[in-house]
């Protein structure tokens, strides 16, 4: 009798183990994505903590969480170009390699003057991301050995994020608070050098260059490129849709700042990195379980997973409404746990919908786009946020009304879904 293979699904921790098991190319991949991000968030807790001692406001973390994501809005179309003609494996690698000098430069920040450096390494550190991160999405579907393995390498993806952003800011907070900032980043500088190595020993098979039977300004520059993206989301209207998901998201994004307040000034721990770290690290925790309970309980189904992708966006405003209320950091940390358990499905499930439906010619610029709206939103949303509180406005009043604004993308996805089922019955 002939013994069946058996099947592994996204939403069983076995599945996982497996896949890191017999896929050795992935894994490889998977480690160097592993290592860079413990290194970044050991970078947020220290510059969440340095920005504190020299201003002691929470428009300063705005204002540098404004210049990271400023910087995809900007630089991401061009990546997206680049991510799609170029070598997606000598891209990443050599962003690492940038990274390692541009971390290091947070060093010769001295005192309250030397803030805007801080301001300017911020940015640079996430221009040099946006170039690397269309490059990593969309090598993602080369490294699966077969279709089973996509879902349960945006599980395992965005997991191990938030397993590295929970190990990430608990050590990061004992690390700074024991160390000092300096150490922290100079241990994210080392880990982008460690990422580098790694990710040189991945095998990415060799893409069939596009042929260009004409000489133009518009090819040279990438924009005949970059059109020929925009033309290809306008036609297929559930990936324009799913581009959207993150930004939906983003709306509310001010709660990041709201988690180093809430962490260092609203549950007050001496302000060395504690606070935040708890909250970061319950953030993480959140993440990494929300993909795999959803699969679990609703399967990979396509129809399901934007149907759940509705669902969180009101799940993820209710806990979010609790923790603006929240007497303790114990009950605050429980609500961050269950909100970003749905902001993580919402990022998990919409990237595995785009990975199924995107060739792999547009993925570089369709996953460059979305970073792009996502991060323009989110500058917006954390903009708000700081000058909400640079009017003295309650944190807590502040939490309360982003809660309330993350029901807005909800509805419109209950509406967009509602039309799409009304236009397939007609």
């Amino acid at each position: 009798m002939q013994s069946k293979k058996k099947s592994y699904a996204a939403g069983h921790l076995s599945s996982y183990l497996h896949l890191l098991r017999s896929n050795a190319n992935y894994r490889r991949y998977w480690l160097s994505g592993c290592v860079s991000q413990i290194g970044d968030w050991f970078n947020y807790i220290a510059l969440f903590v340095l920005l504190n001692q020299l201003t002691g406001s929470g428009k300063a973390v705005s204002w540098f969480l404004i210049a990271k994501h400023l910087a995809p809005a900007i630089f991401g179309p061009a990546a997206g170009v680049i991510a799609d003609r170029y070598s997606r494996k000598t891209v990443m690698i050599g962003c690492d390699l940038i990274r390692v000098a541009v971390v290091l430069g947070y060093l010769f920040v001295r005192n309250p003057a030397d803030v805007w450096l801080i301001y300017l390494l911020a940015f640079s550190q996430e221009a040099v991301w946006t170039f690397s991160n269309p490059a990593r999405q969309a090598s993602v579907p080369d490294l699966c050995t077969n279709k089973e393995e996509l879902s349960i390498i945006n599980g395992l993806s965005g997991a191990s994020w938030s397993v590295m952003l929970a190990t990430g800011a608990a050590l990061g907070g004992f690390f700074t608070a024991q160390l000092g900032w300096q150490a922290a980043i100079i241990a994210d500088s080392l880990s982008f050098l460690l990422s580098a190595g790694m990710m040189a020993t991945v095998v990415l098979p060799k893409r069939e260059k596009k042929q260009e039977s004409t000489f133009s300004l518009g090819r040279l520059t990438g924009w005949d490129d970059l059109k020929e993206g925009v033309v290809y989301v306008q036609a297929q209207p559930k990936i324009a849709a799913l581009l959207l998901v993150k930004s939906g998201w983003a709306l509310s994004g001010g709660v990041l700042v709201m988690l180093a307040v809430f962490g260092e000034q609203v549950f007050a721990t001496g302000g060395q990195g504690g606070g935040s770290g708890i909250l970061f690290a319950m953030r993480g925790l959140g993440a990494a379980i929300g993909p795999i309970l959803a699969w679990r309980l609703f399967g990979e189904g396509s129809a399901a997973m934007r149907q759940v992708v509705g669902k969180a966006f009101f799940v993820y405003a209710a806990a979010y409404v609790l923790f603006s209320q929240a007497p303790n950091m114990l009950l605050a940390a429980v609500w961050v746990c269950c909100g970003h358990a749905c902001g993580s499905i919402q990022w998990v499930f919409s990237t595995t919908l785009i990975h199924r439906s995107v060739e792999d010619r547009f993925r570089g610029r369709v996953f460059s786009a979305e970073m792009a709206f996502l991060t323009l939103v989110m500058s917006l949303s954390i903009w708000l946020t700081g000058k909400a509180m640079e009017l003295k406005v309650d944190p807590r009043q502040i939490v309360l009304a982003l809660a309330l604004i993350s029901l807005l993308p909800g509805i419109g996805w209950e509406i967009y879904l509602k039309r799409n089922e009304r236009e397939s019955r007609e």
